[in-house]
């Protein structure tokens, strides 16, 4: 079973017979068989016939809706929570403030020392040699930090000032001319690099998300990220520790390898009108009412950058990884599941401490 990527601003996703098929006129674009595909992921507008929504349906495939700037547009989703005791149980432990820190301390710590590693793995050159000495003991401290916080607000900080660090120095590990990253931006993106990374923090969102929901865990219920009306909280959580072995890693070897050139980017301008506006979600209620809201430039990857891109997360993970609660050699993409599980696990009391993905 795999996730199945379209990309297309043209064609009809029709069925036929036993499969579907994204056409063109005349022309069979793709081909989709149901017991090979665990997850669809349609990225730009294609039309959706009636016949074909009740073969996603009636399959119960895992459907994703982008825009073609990465916006997500929505979803089908055929995971029903029927577990009410786990829910309970769950809703429980958002008042339960020595869990909620004890959890968020195993999802910073693991984060930064991730980014600690990524960060020691830099090639320095000499005039690099002083700074990242610098940035890599001040990212230690910050480590310690957050081992030492009594509070998640305070632990909150210590995660910022290690992202802080960390992308201060992000740039330095790509080393292509024609790549531009000016810190991190978002929503939208303002350079090539971020463009890539917000695209792959996107897709490992949705496997992760994905996850809970075969698990019947909610993931708007969070214990680390705020809690917020609509925002899939949970999700952020647990997709952290993936954050650097899979995102950051895959983005720096996408530009350095040569895989991706500057004609697989492009910019574009988003206003208060634009159907494809990746700022909408984040915009405040009241900037809507009185006008204040500001055309903005982006920088987005183009459909052949995201095929790309695509191609080599999906190798990415299939990438085998060590996983010590099982002692044996796992898929990224296993371990995705595998971690839900666990988490599951510690939420219920079957095991004491959440344990995330370490790097070495």
């Amino acid at each position: 079973m795999s996730t199945i990527y379209i990309i297309s601003d043209y064609g009809r996703l029709v069925k036929s017979g036993g499969v579907l098929q994204l056409r063109k006129e005349n022309d069979i674009l793709k081909t989709i068989f149901p017991f090979k595909t665990e997850q669809l992921i349609v990225i730009g507008q294609i039309e959706i016939t009636a016949a074909a929504m009740r073969f996603l349906m009636r399959h119960r495939i895992d459907t994703i809706f982008l825009g073609s700037n990465g916006r997500f547009n929505g979803r089908i989703d055929f995971q029903t929570g029927k577990n009410v005791f786990l829910r309970v149980k769950q809703y429980e432990l958002l008042k339960d403030e020595e869990f909620k820190l004890k959890f968020s301390k195993s999802v910073v710590i693991g984060k930064l020392k991730n980014q600690l590693v990524f960060m020691q793995r830099i090639k320095r050159t000499r005039f690099l040699e002083n700074e990242m000495k610098r940035k890599i003991e001040e990212m230690k401290i910050n480590i310690k930090k957050a081992e030492d916080a009594e509070n998640i607000d305070s632990l909150r900080g210590y995660e910022g000032n290690g992202a802080r660090l960390f992308f201060s120095v992000f740039r330095h590990s790509i080393i292509q001319d024609w790549a531009v990253f000016n810190g991190r931006s978002m929503h939208p993106p303002k350079d090539n690099v971020n463009a890539v990374l917000s695209f792959l923090y996107t897709m490992i969102m949705f496997r992760v998300d994905a996850a809970l929901s075969t698990q019947q865990i909610d993931s708007y219920a969070e214990y680390f990220h705020t809690l917020d009306y609509g925002k899939k909280s949970l999700v952020y959580d647990l997709m952290e520790e993936y954050r650097t072995p899979v995102c950051e890693t895959l983005a720096v070897s996408l530009f350095n390898l040569g895989i991706l050139d500057e004609n697989d980017f492009r910019e574009e301008i988003f206003d208060e009108t634009s159907n494809s506006n990746p700022l909408y979600e984040e915009r405040n209620a009241d900037e809507t009412q009185t006008g204040l809201f500001h055309s903005v430039k982006g920088v987005l990857l183009t459909k052949e950058g995201l095929r790309k891109v695509i191609t080599h997360l999906e190798k990415r993970l299939d990438d085998q990884i060590f996983y010590e609660s099982t002692m044996e050699r796992i898929t990224y993409r296993k371990l995705i599941d595998e971690q839900v599980r666990h988490f599951r696990r510690v939420m219920t009391g079957e095991e004491a401490v959440y344990k995330p993905l370490a790097i070495k």
